[in-house]
């Protein structure tokens, strides 16, 4: 069974309380941040499934976040505030929010909430991976970054993969040998430094200034973001 991981965005400590409790009643993995300032840094480097946003926050409003936010990501957002406006609500979803609640809110509808939209993302997303400007089909075998093709061999698209998949997880080229490799007997280690540095490549024509994936000395890779 998946086990989704929810991440609260809430700076009242007895709301956050409450809908940390609720979710993870649910049978969520739940992270909580007090404020903005640490969102974006969290999103890019850990694989969060739907986000609890609240609109007021002491530094870094919702409406800034859920803005950086999809730039990068289609992580559904459900905006969480006192307000109660109109023109909030088609703010917040205008710029990309999928749901908006106000506050008092019973914990039971976000829950109910937090489940329909993961099952509508799930449904259309099963095969899609997406991270941090990647965008991979597992059907198709193609990975694009800011929307252009990667043109991935088979091997690299799946090392790719299993990168996005584990974020900051340490790989020993072993590991990743044979992860990826069936009904080879003579693939060496060389083998995976040069789909890495291939990959590297790839992603450097597109973007110059991004390097996700670091060596770690002794060991093997790991993708970070």
């Amino acid at each position: 069974m998946i086990k989704y991981h929810i991440l609260i965005v809430e700076d009242e400590p007895a709301i956050a309380e409450v809908l940390c409790a609720y979710c993870t009643n649910a049978g969520y993995t739940v992270k909580h941040l007090d404020s903005g300032r640490d969102v974006i840094n969290y999103l890019k480097n850990n694989n969060v499934d739907l986000i609890l946003l609240d609109l007021m926050l002491p530094d870094v409003d919702g409406i800034t976040l859920c803005k950086s936010t999809r730039l990068f990501s289609e992580i559904p957002i459900i905006m969480i505030t006192a307000k109660n406006e109109e023109i909030d609500r088609l703010i917040g979803l205008e710029i990309g929010a999928d749901d908006y609640i106000c506050k008092p809110f019973s914990p039971r509808e976000v829950i109910a909430r937090i489940k329909v939209i993961l099952k509508r993302a799930g449904n259309l997303s099963k095969n899609l991976i997406r991270q941090s400007g990647f965008e991979l089909d597992i059907e198709q075998y193609s990975a694009t970054l800011n929307n252009q093709n990667l043109d991935l061999t088979p091997i690299e698209f799946k090392l790719l993969e299993r990168f996005i998949k584990n974020i900051n997880k340490v790989f020993s080229r072993q590991e990743i040998m044979d992860s990826v490799y069936t009904g080879f007997d003579d693939v060496s280690d060389r083998n995976i430094d040069t789909h890495v540095k291939n990959i590297r490549k790839k992603i450097n024509k597109i973007s110059p200034e991004l390097n996700p994936i670091a060596s770690v000395y002794g060991v093997g890779y790991k993708i970070t973001f």
